[in-house]
């Protein structure tokens, strides 16, 4: 059997991997979740992809997690009398509510939000950061700035305000309708954008409800600020280190990963680490070392999964940047100073009979030698408390909703499986041993762990495990 792989990859789908047949690819390479970029693309080719994908999970026997990642709001500059201008550090430049075109003095800003949320001192960054301007004086419909660094400006470029949260929803007119679609084929999970502070998530988990998972995504310094709360609330965190980067200074990013990744993992919340993973395949076949070292580090940390954007979307090299991925993560799950670090990495567990089974489920499974830990879950609470545990062996799912084993296939080490529902826990351990061997996660004379919270269909009420031999 070929070694399970705990670290998920998620793939996103665009222009070169778009077609079944390179989805099916992609899928044979290792990408256990995709993800439909709606900043990108109309309606009719996300869900020509997500029928594609639902096709292929049938032939390959396994589930497919589908995320959709909304745009958010998108903040721009109008455009340039010329189409750009050239700037110096130290002149003087306005932003202001005109929309006649701009030139080397003022250009149009057509958010009257960021200029209402400004202060004097304030920082704005233009076109990822490479013009930094500082805010001298602002009212409701001006801001007079300094040029500190950059030298061209051009049409459209994007706006970034840092140190200062901004009175918009993560939630535009167009997120709405993308939502209300993304629901209604059936997605997994929704990606919120532009996240700052926790009632941004409480807001879209009232539109989504019990339809999909929440992900947020921290690409603020302002949701930094509020993590904690932020996780809570969530179903799952996305690393954006993107945006993040735009927004904070470069040496504080991988601290903050970190931090997240840890805060997750504490919580039993999913979390991705994405963007610019691998981003020199988008024209290479092969990535750098440093790229390499950074997808190690994050599967080091302890994360859920790893995502690829435009390298599987728009690269080149979709296949490969799959399949050098998949092997980086299973270099490094194999390296013994891995599992220490995973082991190292003590959890604060609450005084409750569910966190006590899961924790000792682990510790049971090492001492035993077992193959696999066998969880039966309806909401994915037991499965991903076992997983949060961070074992070094797979932890399986088996559901009799078809939604929480898709769900579930974001998390760390976990091989999901529908059953028909079931009644008692002796037919949960029937199942789990007849389970375990047909997705080739254990054979024949290997024992299993199997946990479970009876009575059944009850979430969170994990507090039965038991040692049984695969026959």
């Amino acid at each position: 059997m070929k070694k399970f792989r705990a670290t998920r990859i998620v793939a996103t789908l665009g222009p070169a991997s778009a077609s079944p047949e390179m989805i099916r690819k992609l899928v044979t390479a290792g990408a256990d979740v995709f993800r439909l970029n709606f900043s990108h693309g109309t309606h009719a080719e996300h869900g020509a992809r997500f029928a594609a994908i639902r096709e292929i999970e049938k032939e390959v026997g396994r589930p497919l997690a589908v995320i959709a990642d909304l745009q958010g709001p998108k903040l721009r500059l109008g455009t340039f009398a010329a189409g750009s201008v050239a700037l110096t550090a130290g002149q003087k430049f306005r932003l202001d509510l005109d929309h006649t075109p701009g030139n080397e003095q003022r250009v149009h800003l057509p958010h009257p939000e960021i200029l209402l949320a400004l202060k004097p001192g304030s920082a704005l960054l233009l076109d990822d950061g490479k013009v930094r301007l500082r805010v001298d004086a602002c009212g409701p419909d001006f801001a007079d700035c300094t040029v500190m660094a950059g030298t061209k400006l051009s049409d459209r470029k994007g706006v970034n305000v840092p140190d200062t949260v901004l009175g918009l929803s993560p939630l535009t007119e167009k997120d709405l309708k993308d939502l209300a679609y993304a629901l209604q084929i059936g997605v997994d999970f929704i990606a919120l954008s532009f996240v700052q502070r926790p009632e941004d998530v409480s807001e879209a988990k009232k539109l989504i409800g019990n339809k999909a998972w929440l992900i947020s995504k921290i690409e603020k310094p302002s949701a930094v600020t509020h993590l904690e709360r932020i996780i809570e609330l969530s179903d799952a965190l996305m690393v954006a280190r993107g945006d993040l980067g735009v927004e904070m200074l470069p040496e504080e990013v991988p601290a903050i990963q970190k931090q997240m990744v840890r805060l997750c993992r504490a919580a039993g919340k999913p979390v991705i680490v994405a963007t610019q993973m691998l981003e020199s395949m988008i024209n290479a076949p092969t990535p750098t070392r440093a790229e390499a070292s950074d997808v190690a580090n994050a599967v080091y940390d302890g994360t859920d999964a790893v995502m690829l954007s435009a390298e599987t979307a728009a690269g080149e090299y979709p296949v490969e940047a799959i399949t050098i991925m998949d092997r980086i993560c299973r270099k490094v799950e194999s390296d013994p100073l891995y599992r220490s670090i995973m082991d190292a990495q003590k959890l604060e567990h609450e005084e409750s009979a569910s966190d006590a089974i899961t924790a000792a489920a682990k510790d049971v499974a090492k001492t035993i030698g077992a193959a696999a830990i066998a969880t039966y879950t309806s909401s994915g609470s037991t499965s991903l408390k076992a997983s949060r545990e961070r074992p070094d062996v797979p932890v399986l799912c088996l559901t009799s909703n078809a939604d929480t084993m898709r769900r579930c296939t974001l998390a760390y080490g976990i091989r999901a499986l529908q059953l028909p529902e079931l009644k008692t826990f002796a037919e949960t351990v029937e199942h789990a041993v007849k389970a375990v061997a047909q997705v080739g996660i254990a054979q024949k004379g290997e024992r299993i762990v199997i946990t479970a919270g009876v009575p059944f269909g009850t979430s969170g009420s994990t507090n039965i495990l038991r040692i049984a031999w695969v026959e």
